[in-house]
C-alpha cells in the first residue's frame, strides 16, 4: 500500500461534466491505499478461503425487480459487445449486452476464463461483492473524496493523474481507448481490454491505474452535483462521506436501486465518448451492477 497524505485540495472540475461541478475545498486525513486495482489472483485466494459467490453467479430475487419477467432474471452480468460500424451514442444498448454466466471468473461468459489474466483487475464484481472483500482483507473502501484525493497525487488543477497533457511527448500514460468509440479500437496502448495491472507509470503518490484499466467503486452514494464551496475556510468539509442514499436514487428508473460513485474511468473511455479518464471524473452505478469494465482497490485508515 502506498502512503496517502491528508490535506486540503480542491474537488471536482468545472471544465468537463456537470456532474463534477462545482469545484470545491475538501479536507481529508492520510490513509494507506493500495498500489493496484484487487487482480483475479488476490479476488481468487479470498474466494478459496472462504467460500464467496459473488452477485452475478446467481439468480436475482423476483421481489427486487417487481413488474419483471422472472424468466429474465439469471445470473449473469454486463458484457461489451464491439459493433462493427458506427452507432448512435445516445444508445448504449448498441455496445452493452447482459450475458447470462459472465462473472469474474468468465468474463466474456461461458467458454471464457481469466487464465493468463491472474494479474487483471478483477471484474464483474458488484457493491456486495468489493464490500465483502474489503471486510475479508480488513481494509475498507475509500470514499470519493479519498479516492480523488489520492488519484491527484498532490497535483493542484491538473486534468490527469500525471499533470496537464493526455499524451505527454505523444506517449500513452494509461490504459483508455485509441479511436473512435464504440466500433474503432485501434489498441495503440497494446490492450484491447484490460491491462495488466501496473502497466502504466504511478502517479507521484506511486499508485498505479488510477486513471482508465477499470471504473473503481467508492463507498459515496452518488449525487448528480458536488455541493458548493464553503463559504468560509474553517467550513471545509473533512472527511466528507457524499450524499444520502435517498438521494442517489435514480427518479427516471422503474425499479429505484441505490447508486454508488465510481471514480477513474476504464479501457472503454475514448476522447470521442467518456472522457472520464481524469481524478475529478465520476459515474453512477446502482450497486446491483456488475460488468466487465468496474474493479476497486481498498483503503486502509490509521486508528480506524
Amino acid at each position: 500500500m502506498a502512503w496517502i497524505p491528508g490535506g486540503t485540495f480542491l474537488m471536482g472540475s468545472n471544465s468537463h461534466y456537470p456532474e463534477e461541478a462545482p469545484v470545491h475545498r475538501v479536507t481529508v486525513d492520510g490513509f494507506w491505499m493500495d498500489r493496484y486495482t484487487v487482480t483475479n489472483e488476490q479476488f481468487a485466494s479470498f474466494v478459496r478461503e472462504t467460500g464467496y459467490i459473488t452477485l452475478a453467479e446467481y439468480p436475482p430475487n423476483p421481489t427486487d425487480y417487481p413488474g419483471v419477467d422472472p424468466t429474465q432474471l439469471v445470473a449473469g452480468s454486463l458484457v461489451f459487445q464491439q459493433p462493427d460500424h458506427q452507432v448512435d451514442l445516445n444508445d448504449f444498448s448498441a455496445w452493452w449486452a447482459f450475458i447470462p454466466g459472465a462473472n469474474w471468473r468468465h468474463p466474456e461468459g461461458p467458454g471464457s476464463s481469466i487464465k493468463g489474466r491472474e494479474k487483471h483487475p478483477v471484474v464483474h464484481v458488484a457493491y456486495q461483492d468489493v464490500e465483502a472483500y474489503a471486510h475479508w482483507a480488513h481494509k475498507v473502501l475509500p470514499t470519493e473524496a479519498e479516492w480523488e484525493r489520492a488519484a491527484r497525487g498532490g497535483l493542484r488543477g491538473a486534468p490527469y493523474t500525471w499533470g496537464n497533457e493526455l499524451a505527454p511527448g505523444g506517449k500513452l500514460m494509461a490504459n483508455t481507448w485509441q479511436g473512435e468509440f464504440p466500433w474503432q479500437n485501434l489498441c495503440l496502448d497494446g490492450y484491447e481490454g484490460t491491462a495488466p495491472v501496473g502497466s502504466f507509470p504511478p502517479n507521484n503518490y506511486g499508485l498505479y491505474d488510477m486513471a482508465g484499466n477499470v471504473w473503481e467503486w467508492t463507498s459515496d452514494w452518488y449525487a448528480p452535483r458536488h455541493q458548493a464551496d464553503a463559504a468560509k475556510q474553517c467550513c471545509t468539509p473533512h472527511n466528507p462521506h457524499g450524499a444520502s442514499e435517498t438521494q442517489s436514487l435514480d427518479p427516471d428508473q422503474a425499479v429505484r436501486i441505490p447508486r454508488k460513485v465510481l471514480k477513474g474511468g476504464s479501457y472503454l473511455c475514448a476522447p470521442n465518448y467518456c472522457q472520464r479518464y481524469r481524478p475529478a471524473a465520476r459515474t453512477p452505478q446502482t450497486i446491483d451492477t456488475s460488468t466487465c469494465h468496474t474493479g476497486f482497490r481498498c483503503i486502509v485508515r490509521p486508528n480506524a
